[in-house]
């Protein structure tokens, strides 16, 4: 590849941003946001020249390895650090830093009144190139530094608005929860190094069958733990919502482009892996099985309007890691979904920001309502993701939610009947609540004082919010078509995950298709006849147990409370109470007795001739009577 000396810039350039809107300080605050926005777009146009040299070059050509010299060299180990440019790490570089570079532009509307809008850019940039390294990288060990770039990323922007301490605790709960998954990906480099000798993809992931099932399994799951950290995945999702402390733009970039996406880049780029390991492999699709329901529920609940989005990617991203635990035959209808999913995502959330705009900060959807002809570009902006994500044809989410759904249904026994069930009544619930958000949004009467010192008068945003959501809308609209055609985009990917698997499933495609759009349908219908055709109440009715188990995330904070904060507590409180009750009070008992020992002797150090000669009597008297015993 011509280009491939160019690779190293698209880390280096919003590296390099980040560092200068840091370091600079206030000096930089009248001009330094264009400098971040300026960072993330040549990132891009880079990454757009490397893309137009890779397809010139033919399928089984189109990768290579910019090398960065060697990192660790200590006895038999040596790393080398180097970055992997091929069609999966291309794929996520395209979509970081256009999707990135939009919500930079976005954000120097929406954070024009914040005085620390210069820091808030620095952090969006070290976001990008911490997830451009992440997906980069050409070895398990470089891609956990950008995987804990990003966790650190977002901990800074999570909690930004930090004067608040519940944005302060949320960016906390993020980091901790992400810590804990983090952990899976260090005991999985441990095993692999101890059992390969070496921890870059070239090396590993060709000798994957040489693991043997039970050391792959333990890899395929500790992997699995990683992801779930990342992507908010059952049962690491509890700090997704409370991610939604941080500014509106953060939201977007954490769910649609970066942060969320880590988990499953890690497990397609490890597909060897999970192929040597079919208990694994069958795991993680049951976890994106139980996640994308459990998203799907919770987002029925949600009067948040930001926290109902995170839901909704929780449960998509379920769709992904399903497709992920199906092997060959769904990697690339995975990293497909998440490609058109980053861009209806990123357009709904900032549609959501700029709803938020001209509502002051309002978030409750039960205060809203009548909003599309008062915000008619944010509600046809929106209404184009909704349509896409809700998988209507031909929108983008069309498809490749589908081709997920398809694949569920392949394989024998009960799992295409399971995963493929699952995959079918998620969709309906995807219907159902998305468009419940947008019928509370935009439709119905006003639900808002325009009157009195409470009043609000509802506005459009401005243009630099403005475009960055209608070129989203374009893609929600016809980049997931544009990607099928032909089989473009799987096809583009093989020379990376392999040859789709073609399966017949066990239901005819036609018929799937058409169980999902029946099944959307009546999620629409049902949406609209209780929020559109209906009054929506401002205070929520009292609902049965589901909904209120709902409203507080099926419980999930209360879940890992039981099960692990409490005995991590009790067994803490016990270590400590052993380490002072035996290991300190035996110390303390030694330094005691030579304390005792020692005030015992000082006596005899009294300074009288006459003492120290009867001790030296003494002491020969008592060496007489040993030695007579001795002798006799």
């Amino acid at each position: 590849m011509q280009t491939l000396g160019l690779v190293p810039w698209l880390v280096g350039l919003p590296a390099l941003g980040a560092l200068v809107l840091v370091a600079g300080g206030r000096r930089l605050d009248r001009w330094g946001h264009w400098l971040g926005v300026a960072a993330s777009a040549a990132a891009f146009v880079v990454g757009l020249v490397v893309l137009v040299d890779m397809l010139r070059l033919p399928a089984q050509e189109r990768a290579g390895t910019a090398s960065l010299g060697t990192w660790l060299d200590v006895g038999t180990l040596q790393v080398d650090a180097g970055l992997r440019a091929d069609p999966l790490s291309m794929t996520f570089v395209l979509l970081v830093t256009f999707v990135g570079s939009l919500i930079h532009v976005y954000s120097v509307a929406y954070m024009a009144h914040d005085a620390d809008r210069r820091r808030f850019f620095g952090y969006l940039n070290l976001f990008v190139a911490a997830m451009l390294l992440l997906v980069l990288a050409d070895s398990y060990l470089l891609l956990f530094v950008g995987w804990e770039g990003v966790g650190l990323a977002s901990f800074l922007l999570i909690g930004f608005w930090d004067r608040r301490r519940a944005n302060a605790v949320a960016g906390k709960k993020a980091f901790v929860m992400n810590r804990v998954g983090d952990m899976g990906l260090v005991v999985a480099m441990m095993l692999l190094l101890a059992q390969l000798g070496s921890l870059s993809y070239a090396e590993v992931l060709p000798r994957a069958e040489e693991l043997g099932t039970g050391v792959a399994t333990a890899v395929g799951l500790m992997l699995l733990l990683a992801a779930c950290g990342k992507s908010a995945q059952v049962p690491l999702q509890a700090w997704l919502g409370d991610a939604m402390a941080g500014p509106t733009p953060v939201s977007a970039l954490i769910h649609a482009a970066t942060m969320v996406t880590a988990g499953v880049y890690l497990l397609v780029r490890s597909g060897p892996i999970l192929e040597a390991a079919p208990t694994a492999q069958l795991v993680v699709a049951v976890v994106g099985v139980v996640t994308l329901l459990f998203g799907a529920v919770v987002g029925c609940a949600k009067d948040d309007i930001k926290k109902a989005l995170a839901a909704s990617t929780m449960s998509q991203i379920g769709y992904m890691m399903l497709a992920a635990g199906l092997g060959p035959a769904g990697y690339a209808f995975a990293i497909f979904h998440l490609v058109t999913h980053g861009f209806f995502k990123a357009g709904l959330f900032l549609g959501a920001g700029s709803v938020m705009h001209a509502m002051d900060d309002e978030v409750d959807m039960r205060r809203f309502g009548g909003l599309a002809r008062l915000l008619p570009v944010t509600a046809v902006t929106m209404a184009l993701g909704w349509l896409a994500i809700i998988g209507v044809p031909p929108f983008s989410g069309f498809w490749s939610k589908d081709l997920v759904v398809e694949a569920a249904f392949t394989g024998e026994g009960w799992r295409p009947w399971v995963l493929g069930g699952a995959a079918l009544l998620g969709a309906g619930i995807t219907a159902f609540y998305m468009s419940r958000l947008m019928f509370m949004t935009f439709g119905g009467r006003r639900r808002w004082a325009d009157d009195g010192p409470a009043a609000r008068h509802p506005h459009e945003a401005p243009a630099l919010m403005r475009w960055p959501m209608v070129v989203l809308a374009l893609g929600s609209v016809a980049l997931g078509g544009l990607l099928a055609l032909g089989g473009a985009f799987t096809t583009w990917l093989e020379p990376v995950v392999g040859e789709a698997e073609h399966h017949e499933p066990v239901l005819p495609v036609w018929l799937l298709i058409a169980l999902t759009l029946v099944l959307v349908a009546a999620g629409v219908a049902l949406a609209f006849r209780t929020y559109a055709a209906a009054p929506v109440p401002t205070v929520p009715p009292t609902s049965n147990a589901l909904v209120r188990a709902a409203r507080r995330d099926l419980y999930q904070d209360a879940v890992n409370e039981t099960a692990v904060m409490v005995p991590g507590q009790v067994l803490t409180r016990t270590l400590v109470y052993a380490d002072r009750a035996g290991v300190d009070s035996g110390f303390l008992a030694i330094a005691s007795a030579v304390r005792r020992s020692g005030d015992a002797l000082r006596r005899l150090q009294n300074g009288y001739v006459r003492s120290y000669a009867a001790t030296t009597l003494g002491g020969l008297l008592g060496l007489a009577v040993v030695v007579w015993a001795l002798a006799s």
